[in-house]
């Protein structure tokens, strides 16, 4: 059974994916802490493992490749190394280009997601090193083959998705997205054309997110030092039917709205799992803020 995927991300105000592009905090915040904020999210979840693509593993192994003259011809079938209990580290890589030396990632054992197509010196590699691999089909885009392959090997329930990008997009494309969850910096880009937490690669046209809808999760929380971190999580469900489509936008013609609410400078507006969070520069000003606002649940009306 494919285990549950929550693409758990950072980003900055208008939506942008690397951090070292992002402008600087403001006095006194720290960005370590800001960056920790994201990892004990992480945590919080409980997860079997995480999983990101080949740029990205890549970045975090810094592995050579080792030349294996004579590497046997081995059939193309899931092998597993020396796990020992650990958490996976999971990288997408089809063509076989990461290298990781050993068989974990900071502690996680690793996992190579792969095309049928790899030679058999990279799987050669992979063996000596103690890492495990399951293939996703000749092309290595079989994703939701090798989900299922992990959950059941593996036996996990619960893993991260964590970017780039691309494998983000990829994901979203074959519905393998079931939640959302993004803590967004204090910091923009702002330049044209830089990546987002989600970019897919596909045909002129292609919708990736099509016929997924998204609701705002049971809890909203923000966390403060010095300055404002917003976590959301958004479930991912099947869009509304057009009947259902219909009578909501009729309650909102009717002014069917349910509970506004001020609290500590913000303004909470619970309409059809809908929550707005706003915050006055005079409230910024007048008070100081506390470090964790409390629990928001959202709830349908």
């Amino acid at each position: 059974m494919r285990p549950s995927i929550i693409c758990h991300m950072s980003t900055s105000i208008d939506g942008r994916l690397h951090p070292s592009r992002f402008t600087s905090a403001a006095a006194g915040v720290s960005s370590a802490v800001l960056r920790g904020h994201y990892e004990k999210i992480h945590e919080s979840f409980g997860a079997d493992g995480w999983i990101v693509g080949r740029k990205t593993m890549s970045e975090m192994t810094k592995g050579s490749e080792r030349a294996i003259p004579n590497a046997p011809k081995v059939a193309r079938e899931a092998h597993l190394g020396n796990r020992g209990g650990e958490k996976l580290a999971i990288g997408i890589d089809p063509s076989g280009r990461v290298h990781y030396g050993k068989d974990n990632v900071g502690g996680d054992h690793a996992v190579a997601v792969l095309g049928e197509q790899v030679s058999d010196a990279h799987l050669a590699e992979l063996r000596m090193d103690g890492a495990s691999y399951v293939f996703a089909g000749p092309k290595g885009d079989d994703l939701a083959g090798a989900m299922e392959r992990i959950g059941s090997i593996f036996g996990v329930k619960k893993l991260l998705l964590e970017g780039g990008a691309s494998i983000n997009g990829a994901f979203l494309k074959h519905r393998l997205i079931d939640e959302f969850s993004t803590l967004i910096f204090p910091a923009v880009d702002g330049v044209a054309g830089t990546q987002s937490i989600i970019d897919y690669h596909g045909p002129e046209g292609d919708r990736p997110g099509a016929g997924q809808a998204r609701r705002l999760a049971r809890h909203l929380k923000a966390e403060w030092s010095g300055c404002v971190t917003p976590w959301s999580a958004h479930s991912v469900e099947a869009p509304p039917s057009s009947k259902e489509t219909a009578a909501h936008a009729l309650a909102k013609r009717n002014g069917k709205r349910r509970c506004a609410e001020t609290k500590r400078g913000f303004l909470q507006i619970q309409h059809c799992s809908l929550v707005t969070a706003r915050l006055s520069i005079a409230a910024i000003k007048s008070r100081s803020l506390p470090r964790q606002v409390g629990n928001y649940c959202c709830r349908d009306y």
